[in-house]
Formats: structure tokens, sequence, C-alpha cells
């Protein structure tokens, strides 16, 4: 697997690309937010780690400008502890985000859970009412519009629609689509759905296809 890690933090970036080489991952780094996302636009890549408070061009702009042409996982790291930081981040595309110090053995666990999301899925097409669901193709589409979702956004739909019609818990769904334990302070999946809920056309019935249940989690209306 090809990672790019884009962080100022030479020191940092040799570690944890001399510890994910042993991973598994081939890891590129760059130590500038101009220079890292031209490498994420022109390179090939299955992952994107980003650090926020860089030189150049600032972590958050990197994400924005980043997620008009492509929708390449992306993992957030930043030293920064403030709430609103992370949620922002998650406004803008990213799928995970990591508080720095961080331990590299939850950083490379974080990446493969993203990495499954994005290739992980049943065989068979379904359909709901005007949406049709390609499983093969990591696709949802629209009128035969495709959808365009990040690989998080996808994973948490796919498994909301995998469990249509029925409820699916806060913790269920943080531990199929995100890969990790829910914690009650996160919104993570709050912000995922927002966007999702944007995305996808009304039900039957004119109301949100995502439904929630108040205090449980989460349903998708197949129709």
């Amino acid at each position: 697997m090809n990672i790019l890690l884009i962080d100022d933090d030479v020191a940092l970036c040799e570690l944890l690309q001399q510890f994910l080489h042993h991973e598994g991952f081939h890891v590129d780094c760059v130590h500038d937010g101009e220079t890292g996302l031209q490498h994420a636009i022109e390179g090939t890549y299955d992952l994107i780690v980003l650090d926020m408070m860089m030189p150049k061009k600032h972590g958050m702009d990197v994400l924005r400008e980043l997620r008009q042409t492509s929708d390449i996982p992306v993992l957030m790291m930043t030293a920064r502890g403030e709430a609103m930081d992370r949620i922002l981040g998650l406004e803008l595309g990213a799928d995970d985000y990591l508080p720095k110090p961080c331990n590299p053995r939850e950083l490379a666990a974080r990446m493969r859970a993203i990495l499954r999301r994005s290739t992980t899925a049943p065989i068979h097409t379904t359909t709901f009412g005007t949406l049709t669901w390609h499983p093969q193709a990591h696709s949802i589409q629209h009128h035969a519009h495709t959808i365009e979702l990040t690989a998080t956004e996808y994973a948490i739909l796919a498994t909301l629609m995998q469990h249509a019609d029925s409820v699916v818990t806060k913790e269920a769904l943080s531990q199929h689509a995100l890969g990790k334990a829910f914690e009650p302070f996160d919104r993570s999946l709050d912000v995922h759905i927002g966007h999702l809920r944007k995305k996808l056309p009304a039900s039957k019935q004119g109301t949100p296809r995502i439904q929630t249940i108040r205090a449980v989690g989460w349903m998708f209306l197949s129709t």
C-alpha cells in the first residue's frame, strides 16, 4: 500500500516511515502543505496521513482543495486537542483523525481500518427505490448518476444499507463502519451522516433517507 505522509516534523516522519515500512506500507514523506497537495494530486496513493499545522499551506486548506478533485482516504493527525478542529476536518471530508503524539501501532491500525472500508463489500447489486448500490464498484447511484462519497461515507452508508429498515446502533455502526469503538462524545458519525443526508435523495415519504433513532442509532429507509 502506498501512503503519503504530509507533516513538517521531519524526525516524526522518519520514525513513522521506518515503522510503517515494517508493517508493509510504502511511505512517501512531504514536509509542507503546498508540496503535499501537489504530491496528493499527481501521485498514486491509497491513503494520505495529513498533519494540520504546516508551513506554506495549512492542513485544512490542503484537505479542502484535495476534496475538490479526489476522494482518496485521508487520516488527519494534529497536536490540537479541540473538538472543533476534529469536527471541521471531518466536515471537509477527512475519513478519521488521530491526536498527536500518537502510538505508531494505533496509526497503523487506523490506516488498515480505513483501507478495509475502501475495499471490502458484498458482491450483489441492490436497488432501493431510485438508488442502486453496486458493492463491487463501491458505487451508489441515483437515477444512474453516481453519488460522490468519501470512503468513510460509503462505509457508513453500506453498513446502513445492509440493515435497511432496521436500526443500527451507534456502537455497531462505529465498529463496523469506522473500525473503532464508539465514544459518547465523539461526533464523527453525526458529521458523516449529516454529509450523507445532503447527498442522498429523500425517501418516498419526503423524509431523509437516514433516520435518527434518538439515543440508539440510525436507520436507512429502503424506499
